[in-house]
C-alpha cells in the first residue's frame, strides 16, 4: 500500500523532533562588560525549575541577560557558573520557563547517525537543521584551549545557534551546539558522564576545578604489527600539543599515538577527559606513547585550568 501521508519518513523525523525540541530551545540576549553591545546565543532547558545550558562563550563574563522562547515568553537569567575547558555553561531563570527537554547519551551515537541541530538565534524564530553524526571524539581548539571529546556533525549550524540543542532521531538531546568549524562542518559538546559530572559541579559550587594538559586529539590506528601485542587497536593520535602546555612540557608532541594515561587505556578522548577533574591538579600523570614504531613513556604535570 502507498504511503499517502504527505511527508517521507525522514522529513517526519526532522519535523516531530523539531516540534518537540524547539519550545524548549531560548534565545539569550547576554549584555557585554562595558556596555559594547550583547552577545545572542541559545540555551536549552534540562530542568524543571529553570536552569538552562548554553555554551560558556555565549556567556562570556557576563552574570546575566534574557531568555526568550518560541511562545513568545521571556525570562532574566543569571549566570550560575561556566567551565571554559568544556564550553558549558549553567543558567538559572527567574521567571517561568517550558518543560525540560530529555537529556540522551551521546556515547551511544555511532558515525552516520541522523541528529537535527535546534537553535533560537532571532528570539520567536527557531532554526533547525538536520545532518548526521560525522566524527566522534574530536578535539576544538578555542583561545588557546582545547574542548575534548566533542560531536562533529554536517548539520548546518547558523549564527546564534551556539548554545543549542543537538538531538538524536528521539528528540534526546545529546549535544549543545558549540561552532561552526568550517564550511557544511559543525560540532557539538556531548551530553554523557562526563558532562554530567560538570553540569552538577556548575550547579551545585559554580565552578569545576579542571585540570588542563592541552592536547587536541583524535581517534587513530595501532599499527597493525603491535596489534595482538597491546590486545588493541586504536588510540588517540596527538593532533596540537598547546605550547607551554603541561603536555608540550612533558615532552609530547603531533604524531604520538596515546596509548594510556595514568595507567589506563585511551582510545576516545573521553578516556582522557573523565582524569582530567580536581583530584589530577599537580599530581605527576604518566602517559605511554607510541611514536616512531616504539613505546615512549612521559610524565605530565597536569594543572589548574584557571578562567580567562
Amino acid at each position: 500500500m502507498a504511503d499517502d501521508h504527505p511527508l517521507d519518513a525522514y522529513s517526519r523525523i526532522v519535523a516531530g523532533v523539531a516540534e518537540r525540541v524547539t519550545p524548549k530551545v531560548a534565545s539569550l540576549r547576554v549584555p557585554r562588560r562595558g556596555g559594547t553591545g550583547e552577545n545572542l546565543g541559545s540555551a536549552v532547558v534540562f530542568t524543571g525549575d529553570g536552569f538552562l545550558l548554553t555554551n560558556a562563550h555565549v556567556v562570556g563574563r557576563a552574570a546575566r541577560g534574557t531568555a526568550s522562547f518560541s511562545d513568545g515568553t521571556s525570562t532574566p537569567f543569571t549566570v550560575v557558573g561556566a567551565d571554559p575547558l568544556s564550553d558549558l555553561a549553567v543558567l538559572r531563570a527567574s521567571g517561568t520557563v517550558p518543560a525540560p527537554a530529555e537529556l540522551g547519551e551521546a556515547d551511544d551515537l555511532v558515525v552516520g547517525q541522523l541528529v537535527v541541530a535546534v537553535g533560537n538565534p532571532l528570539g520567536l524564530a527557531g532554526s533547525v537543521t538536520a545532518g548526521v553524526v560525522s566524527a566522534l571524539g574530536r578535539s576544538l581548539p578555542t583561545q588557546g584551549r582545547m574542548i575534548d571529546d566533542v560531536i562533529q556533525t554536517d548539520a548546518a549550524l547558523n549564527p546564534g545557534n551556539s548554545g543549542g540543542a543537538l538531538a538524536d532521531s528521539n528528540a534526546r538531546v545529546v549535544g549543545i551546539n558549540t561552532a561552526v568549524a568550517g564550511i557544511g562542518l559543525g560540532m557539538a559538546v556531548p551530553v554523557n558522564g562526563t558532562t554530567r559530572r560538570i553540569i552538577s559541579s556548575l550547579m551545585r559550587d559554580g565552578r569545576v576545578r579542571r585540570a588542563y594538559l592541552g592536547l587536541a586529539t583524535m581517534p587513530g590506528p595501532v599499527p597493525a604489527a603491535w596489534r595482538q601485542r597491546l590486545g588493541r587497536t586504536t588510540g588517540l593520535l596527538v593532533h596540537q600539543a598547546v605550547p607551554g602546555s603541561p603536555a608540550a612540557r612533558a615532552g609530547l608532541r603531533p604524531g604520538d599515538l596515546l596509548l594510556t594515561a595514568g595507567g589506563r587505556p585511551v582510545t576516545v578522548a573521553q578516556d582522557l577527559q573523565r582524569l582530567m577533574f580536581a583530584d589530577a591538579i599537580g599530581r605527576p600523570l604518566p602517559i605511554t606513547v607510541m611514536r616512531n614504531g616504539a613505546l615512549v613513556d612521559v610524565i605530565a604535570e597536569p594543572v589548574e585550568l584557571v578562567p580567562a
